[in-house]
């Protein structure tokens, strides 16, 4: 017989109530438990970075061109080596997957961090086609990173695009060294040039209305004109007309409390139309912008004058970006940037037109550094892009900041100075280092047996055309008469007190005894090492020796010193003790020009300024056709220019150019767009 089931117990409905009110604490409880779990595991691992990893390269042979190498590579999100260097999630600005801005905020927070090593890429007197210096710094890094197990960055400048449609392709670096997404480093990246282009024009814009508008209204009509009566009768000064009140030593603050004289004074730039230095910019290589007429319209009749065209990255705005430290600091920078002298001698600046905070506005996101990534995975930071033979040639002092921060004490920053040592080691050391306070430990030079046979005597080396049969075949006694170049370049490095390493990035003609006759010279000249490279067709494995001689010098005692002092000489002075010491000239010519802009320079006191002299990469001389270590020669300074914002003056020498031309077949004739898979072909 089957057991009858008990009766349950009736539950009263307080009881009921009483249970689930137990049963919700319990619950709170248990989740308050959770939630603390939770909080505590993540504050124990917020500061965990992810370990390195890196990417595995798959050598081809032949090797393929450097396009196609970019476009078959893997790439890491750049949230991954973001995590892997220790930068957060909110510290990023992402633009796509695969490239970021780093904002400014992370110096605060790695304020107390210990610096990584300094390093700076640099090389000889190089032909028409380059030597393979980007190439360079990219497969050191590699080395470093992926072969070595340090942690690094690699910190180089965002390419033109005029060179990059002109003569010269790609400046991602190549073959199996290369940052990557290599068409967007090349092009538009995230910007930062169309924001320079942007600004700085908008500048020229500012200069020359100003200019007409003054001839055109009296005193109380331009006063009337900046600062407008209300609805209420009220007038106000913007921000950028308290700064030039400062300037002017007026300390009132409302317009209407201001004399005739001052309102005069106030509005009056009263620039010398002759001084004018500010020209327009553009990022292609146009050589019919070089020099023209500007203000052709009608009702601009009566206002036209001759103008020009400087490229993009020639920009005093370029320099600024590179050189500035801070938000702050850029601001001010762009405020003191020189357009003119007014009728009394006196410098007209950006400030003074009114312009400044809105050139800080169009750069406020430039301001941050890229960051992106090698084909072998490893960190890449790429920032500003000024050229090196018109201006400091190298990339920003916030990038190399952040970046030495982030490797730490036992990390390495690899950094590359334009053109050869001569130019932008030289701008690297008195400018650059100057402003950043930050100390290098070791020169890379990058030396090649194409280059040096060139400077030994041998044919013209043409872009676009095949080497001639000296370049590729064995030929040690026009090797040996070019060495005098790279001797000239260790000597110069050595000036500095810093180490020097020298890398003899490897061609497949090049045969053994021509490279062990450079390492062997290298040696005997005073470089700590000389090693040979092949990290153009084996990627970061092909710079493993370099990468240990780089190390080990980084470890010696360095003993850096700037080539010339700032105050105690004046313009002459110092662009003479560059001539000297650095191109080994007789002397310095200067044209009548130039007489008078250092006398006027001089006069503003500007002649504390350090010197980025603008001239051929081509040779030590102010002539390209120049070619060796050569001696008894001098150099003409035909004009001075002042980038008193960015912090320098550039005397232009012989016949240095400011905009550049298209050759009769640039590689602009190469680069398309496939329309079924939509990438990019014929880049480089």
């Amino acid at each position: 017989m089957a057991t009858k089931a008990k009766p349950k117990k009736k539950v009263t409905r307080a009881k009921a109530k009483a249970r689930k009110i137990v049963a919700k604490k319990a619950a709170v409880k248990k989740a308050t438990v959770k939630k603390a779990a939770v909080k505590k595991t993540v504050k124990k691992t917020a500061f965990v970075k992810a370990a390195f990893q890196p990417t595995k390269l798959k050598l081809l042979r032949p090797v393929p061109s450097d396009i196609e190498i970019a476009q078959a590579a893997k790439l890491k999100p750049v949230l991954q080596i973001a995590e892997e260097l220790g930068v957060r999630e909110n510290e990023l600005e992402l633009f796509g997957p695969y490239k970021a801005k780093i904002k400014l905020e992370i110096l605060e927070r790695m304020k107390n961090k210990p610096n990584g090593k300094y390093v700076d890429v640099t090389a000889i007197t190089p032909t028409p086609l380059g030597e393979g210096k980007t190439t360079t710094t990219v497969g050191l890094a590699q080395a470093l990173g992926a072969h070595l197990g340090k942690k690094v960055i690699a910190a180089i400048r965002q390419p033109s695009q005029g060179p990059t449609f002109g003569i010269k392709g790609g400046a991602a670096g190549g073959g199996y060294s290369q940052i990557i997404p290599m068409e967007d480093f090349n092009l538009h990246l995230t910007g930062d040039i169309h924001a320079i282009t942007a600004a700085h024009n908008l500048v020229a814009a500012a200069l020359d209305v100003r200019v007409m508008h003054e001839k055109n209204q009296d005193d109380e009509k331009l006063f009337n004109a900046l600062c407008p009566v209300d609805k209420k009768g009220n007038r106000k000064f913007s921000p950028t007309m308290l700064r030039r009140l400062k300037k002017l030593g007026i300390t009132k603050t409302n317009p209407n409390d201001l004399t005739p004289e001052e309102r005069s004074r106030f509005a009056r730039l009263d620039i010398d139309e002759s001084t004018i230095t500010w020209r327009r910019v553009i990022d292609v290589n146009d050589r019919f912008l070089r020099e023209i007429q500007v203000g052709l319209g009608k009702d601009e009749a009566g206002h036209d004058h001759r103008s020009g065209y400087d490229i993009t990255v020639a920009s005093e705005i370029m320099a600024i970006l590179a050189l500035t430290s801070s938000l702050e600091d850029m601001r001010d920078r762009f405020g003191r940037m020189v357009v003119a002298t007014n009728k009394r001698g006196e410098a007209v600046t950006a400030e003074d037109l009114g312009v400044a905070g809105a050139v800080t506005v169009l750069m406020k996101d430039a301001i941050k550094p890229n960051l992106m990534q090698t084909l072998e995975g490893t960190p890449a930071m790429v920032h500003a892009g000024p050229f090196a033979n018109i201006a400091h040639g190298n990339s920003s002092i916030i990038a190399d900041k952040i970046a030495l921060k982030l490797v730490g004490k036992n990390g390495f920053v690899v950094t590359e100075s334009g053109f050869g040592a001569d130019i932008g080691m030289e701008k690297f050391f008195n400018i650059k280092c100057r402003y950043s306070g930050l100390i290098p430990q070791v020169v890379v030079l990058v030396a090649t047996i194409r280059a040096l046979k060139m400077h030994g005597g041998g044919p013209k080396v043409v872009a676009g055309k095949p080497l001639a049969p000296e370049y590729t075949d064995e030929n040690l006694d026009l090797l040996r008469a070019g060495l005098p170049n790279l001797e000239r370049h260790i000597q110069n490095a050595l000036k500095f007190g810093v180490n020097v390493v020298v890398a003899v990035n490897s061609f497949a003609t090049d045969t053994p005894a021509e490279v062990e006759l450079v390492r062997e010279a290298s040696l005997k000249m005073g470089a700590m090492d000389a090693v040979v490279s092949t990290h153009w067709a084996d990627g970061g494995k092909g710079a493993k020796a370099l990468a240990e001689a780089v190390v080990k010098a980084a470890e010696k005692p360095s003993n850096f010193e700037f080539l010339y002092d700032l105050e105690s000489t004046g313009i002459k002075e110092k662009i003479e003790t560059i001539a000297r010491e650095i191109y080994r000239t007789d002397g310095v010519d200067y044209t009548p020009e130039a007489e008078e802009q250092i006398e006027r320079y001089t006069r503003l006191g500007f002649d504390n300024l350090p010197i980025c002299m603008a001239k051929t990469h081509l040779s030590f001389t102010d002539n390209a056709a120049v070619k060796g270590a050569p001696t008894g020669f001098r150099v003409t300074v035909r004009e001075i220019r002042a980038s008193a914002g960015a912090g320098f003056l550039y005397p232009l020498l012989g016949e240095m150019r400011t905009m550049p031309g298209l050759p009769t077949r640039p590689v602009f004739y190469d680069v398309d767009l496939d329309l079924k898979t939509g990438k990019v072909v014929g880049l480089f």
